[in-house]
């Protein structure tokens, strides 16, 4: 039933297609940091997680989850930040391991599965918080994150969840990996490459014993990567099996918190696997809109405050009486 048909959300004439829209925002947005007191959370398996709160006791809390090789302080987080700070949420963006500008201890890092870390983060807040309601909203791989957590044990989830709202989600991640990997979309892959190369050097001097980088400037696709260094370090068989067992698609029809997810049809990140719609039509919690425009993590919009469209859309929902009626047509 929640399969919204109709968006409400437009992109500005003068931003014509999928990658003008997705690559202008991440070029020329320039957001104030909103998040600016920093807490080190401490793991027991000795690593760490960084994040970064606004909060002033405010009754609620929104938890933000960035994508692939971003960070907290990256522009949609903290566009998204300041636009829930306006309407009375406090704010905790949290950084994945490795992704606060500094490497975590561990050999492991973070990946496109990895709902403990979101828990541990869950938990924190709500035992140091004294929020009555939490909201999820998560970005990309941020959002695989949220929608797998929510759907993969639900008898977990705290009470004090109240709703969640995710954007630009590679529901299905095989389908977005041969995405990415087509030649027009080389500039995604070729940038988030050169940021995982990265990391993966840093490593390599943390555990000089334990990676082998030959031949890693030559990787060119997220299946030799993942096969190589991803799926191995995280306990996985390979890319296949760790794409299989990850992508959030299959979780969705578990949910029971009323969540969003906005994903706009000219994503280039997004092939058609990525657009569950069945899913939606057939549950009474998960809702799915696809705009005809936005691109990856665009929805670009500047009428008041500067606020972007993901971000009045995703406000829209949480402050919603009736969720169903929340500025689309059903």
């Amino acid at each position: 039933m929640p399969l919204i048909q109709n968006s409400s959300y437009h992109a500005p004439p003068w931003l014509p297609g999928g990658h003008v829209q997705t690559i202008f925002p991440a070029l020329f947005r320039k957001v104030p940091l909103a998040t600016q007191r920093r807490e080190r959370l401490e793991l027991a398996d000795g690593d760490f997680i960084d994040l970064a709160w606004a909060s002033q006791g405010r009754s609620k809390l929104a938890i933000l989850s960035h994508g692939l090789e971003a960070n907290a302080e990256t522009g949609y987080i903290q566009g998204m930040a300041r636009a829930l700070i306006r309407r009375g949420w406090d704010v905790l963006a949290w950084n994945f391991r490795g992704c606060s500008h500094e490497p975590n201890r561990l050999l492991r890092m973070y990946h496109s599965g990895e709902t403990e870390d979101l828990h541990r983060v869950i938990s924190h807040a709500l035992k140091t918080h004294p929020a009555t309601s939490l909201d999820l909203l998560g970005f990309s791989l941020g959002g695989n994150l949220t929608l797998k957590y929510l759907g993969e044990c639900p008898a977990r989830l705290s009470p004090r969840l109240h709703r969640a709202v995710v954007f630009s989600v590679p529901c299905d991640l095989a389908c977005s990996s041969q995405q990415l990997s087509l030649a027009k979309n080389r500039i995604y892959m070729e940038r988030f490459l050169v940021a995982m190369r990265a990391k993966l050097r840093a490593k390599k001097r943390l555990f000089p014993d334990l990676l082998d980088l030959t031949g890693l400037e030559k990787i060119r696709t997220f299946q030799d990567f993942d096969d190589r260094y991803t799926a191995p370090i995280h306990g996985f068989r390979d890319a296949a099996d760790y794409w299989q067992r990850n992508s959030c698609r299959q979780f969705l029809p578990a949910i029971r918190l009323p969540s969003l997810l906005m994903s706009a049809e000219n994503d280039p990140f997004l092939g058609k696997s990525c657009y569950p719609r069945e899913e939606a039509a057939a549950s009474e919690w998960f809702h799915f809109e696809a705009p005809k425009t936005g691109g990856h993590v665009g929805f670009s919009s500047f009428g008041q405050r500067g606020e972007y469209g993901s971000e009045s859309r995703a406000l829209e929902f949480l402050e919603s009486p009736n969720v169903f009626e929340a500025g689309a047509v059903v």
